[in-house]
């Protein structure tokens, strides 16, 4: 690339690590064939995390949980924020709550598409309320009080708190991997009821967005195994 120096590149890279914490092979390339999209990139995906209410252990375990849901599992990704988790204290046991989060992300689908089949087959669910597994109670008890065991589930420990967990599930929700709008609004709405601001709301919510870069990195990573192959490999005899 023209009209960049390597001085330049120096400082977008130093910038980048600021702001991300981390720097890696396809980040490397892009620095190289288009600096300008590094520098945008981090001013952007850095903004969330600099800019709101949440501390830098919740925005870490916000992290762990978006790249370790099912949606998404971005190995990578994990072992960065789940060892900066730990370095900054997170506990096993919220660790493990979060975890638990993930697992339970799932049943958002199961309980919409309940609904929806309930609706088709005309049954006559008036009055279940807000409780998102009211429908499921009335198609399959037996599995909805399994639904209600597992999510009831206890912390192996000092775990996270209510509002914490909530915070979480908003994040799991909103996030492009898995959106789920019905969803979302149940626990932006629990949210509010357990004194969550509409900032920390928002924060974890803009946490998400920027995780759809890591296409980014496996078009880059291709990109750069196509330009520069590595070597067949030979038999030695």
């Amino acid at each position: 690339m023209t009209g960049i120096s390597d001085s330049d590149r120096a400082a977008i890279r130093a910038e980048f690590m600021r702001e991300r914490g981390y720097w890696r092979a396809w980040t490397e390339t892009l620095l190289q064939e288009h600096p300008a999209f590094v520098r945008a990139y981090a001013a952007y995906a850095g903004h969330p995390a600099r800019h709101g209410p949440l501390s830098e252990r919740l925005i870490e375990l916000i992290y762990v949980a978006l790249d370790a849901s099912a949606s998404h599992l971005f190995e990578p990704g994990l072992r960065t924020h789940m060892a900066r988790a730990l370095e900054l204290g997170v506990q096993p046991a919220e660790l493990f709550d979060v975890l638990h989060l993930v697992a339970a992300q799932g049943l958002d689908g199961v309980t919409q598409a309940a609904a929806m089949l309930a609706e088709e087959c005309g049954a006559d669910l008036n009055g279940t309320g807000d409780d998102p597994l009211s429908v499921l109670h009335a198609l399959d008890p037996d599995y909805a009080c399994a639904v209600r065991a597992f999510l009831a589930l206890p912390s192996p420990g000092q775990g996270l708190s209510p509002a914490e967990k909530c915070l979480l599930r908003a994040a799991l929700a909103a996030c492009f991997t898995a959106h789920h709008p019905r969803a979302l609004r149940r626990h932006l709405r629990e949210g509010l009821d357990l004194g969550l601001t509409p900032a920390e709301l928002l924060q974890a919510i803009q946490l998400g967005g920027h995780l759809a870069v890591h296409g980014t990195a496996l078009g880059v990573q291709v990109y750069a195994g196509l330009r520069h192959p590595a070597p067949a490999a030979t038999d030695c005899l």
